[in-house]
């Protein structure tokens, strides 16, 4: 029909990603409001809502729901205000209510302003937002909100809750869990890094934490009331800053004709969705952060991470990766696959307290200490073992004598 209005899915939101229709918020005849969600689309990293480009009523789903779509795609067409309207008045029309004023012209309570994966889950478990009670920003409901509100040993749905996620479809003897364009990318991503890229070495040292520990008793609660929460990993981070100043070439990529040093340290740290996957966001401009920078640009991406608030900016262009494994147990994972085209990722395995022997004053004794395994994994088409085993003697050092 002539005058109608394409819904496309905007390139830079889904640059270098593979997407997919996640989930259409209106059918086919009912009116929308500009700027209102239409669209939920799945990528390998977010999930993105699109919004209606023009007051109207949806005409047209180009794209149904489970179709992979680039960007620039089109995703369905609008009728614009008039027409739909007038469309809506003939017999021949879908029957829908008469347009009510847009919902998003009113005053939303903050604990209904929800993420889509939110939103699922409380579709799920046959929650209302009003069961729940928000503990992000301004009352907003997180994941770990509903999963705290859903009855024990209730799965989706309301039946006993299964092995596997609601989507995994039953046969004998097997549970058959759909991949998602997230764990799919993740996949192929993991592939070509490890297979066809890069050749993958890795070195292992280990750390004595003990100054860190005791630094972060110290100043824990004065770090959080400057709204830094003072994480473990906030320390890593800015040692990782002292160990790329003594071999840049760790903050490097390798191309057909030269290795390309970056000069600014973005740094990702891998971050784990419940259920969903892993998504690495990136604390941009390392290098000009002090540790309660860090420590901030880090507990906010990784809150806005578990609520499905992150934008694919948050995601891109990082120069160096942290994959803190340790946080779930493991005490060494070798080799933490490449992140291309970084040419190197840092692991960090469990703290936990071990043994060892010390020197003082001349006499050996064994003590306690709160020790882990860190691990670098290297593009050894970039680095060798010499500048990766300078990397970490630089890193383990800064953490053992931490002021």
């Amino acid at each position: 029909m002539p005058g109608m209005i394409d819904v496309v899915l905007p390139e830079d939101q889904a640059e270098g990603t593979r997407s997919q229709v996640l989930r259409w918020l209106k059918a086919v005849g009912q009116p929308v409001t500009k700027h209102e969600p239409l669209v939920e689309i799945e990528t390998d990293k977010v999930t993105i809502e699109v919004p209606a480009p023009a007051d109207g009523v949806l005409g047209e789903i180009a794209a149904a729901e489970g179709v992979d779509v680039a960007p620039g795609a089109l995703l369905g067409r609008l009728l614009p205000q008039a027409a739909g309207e007038a469309a809506m008045a003939t017999p021949a029309a879908p029957a829908v209510a008469p347009a009510a004023k847009p919902a998003a012209a009113a005053k939303v309570p903050a604990s209904e302003r929800m993420s889509p994966a939110v939103r699922r889950l409380l579709a799920e478990h046959r929650l209302n937002a009003s069961d729940v009670r928000g503990s992000g920003e301004s009352g907003r409901i997180t994941v770990d909100d509903v999963l705290a509100a859903a009855p024990r040993g209730q799965g989706p749905g309301g039946g006993a809750a299964p092995a596997a996620p609601a989507a995994a479809a039953r046969a004998e003897g097997q549970r058959r869990i759909p991949h998602t364009p997230m764990r799919r990318r993740i996949a192929a991503h993991m592939v070509e890094s490890l297979l066809q890229t890069a050749p993958h070495v890795t070195t292992v040292f280990e750390a004595d934490m003990t100054a860190v520990l005791a630094h972060r008793t110290r100043h824990r609660q004065s770090f959080e009331q400057r709204g830094a929460p003072l994480t473990l990993t906030a320390y890593f981070v800015a040692a990782c800053v002292d160990a790329i100043g003594a071999v840049p070439e760790a903050n490097a990529r390798w191309t057909d004709d030269a290795i390309l040093v970056n000069e600014r340290i973005d740094i990702g740290v891998g971050t784990a969705l419940e259920g969903r996957g892993l998504v690495v966001p990136v604390i941009r401009d390392v290098g000009r952060l002090d540790l309660a920078g860090i420590a901030k640009a880090l507990g906010d991406l990784v809150a806005r991470a578990r609520e499905d608030r992150l934008t694919q900016a948050d995601l891109r262009g990082g120069t160096f990766t942290i994959s803190n494994h340790g946080v779930s147990g493991s005490l060494v994972a070798a080799p933490i696959v490449i992140n291309q085209p970084q040419s190197a990722i840092l692991g960090i395995g469990k703290l936990e307290k071990r043994a060892v022997v010390v020197e003082r004053e001349g006499r050996e004794e064994i003590v306690v200490r709160p020790r882990c395994y860190v691990t670098l994994t290297i593009d050894h088409r970039v680095l060798d073992g010499h500048l990766a085993n300078h990397f970490m003697d630089t890193l383990v050092q800064r953490l053992e004598g931490w002021d």
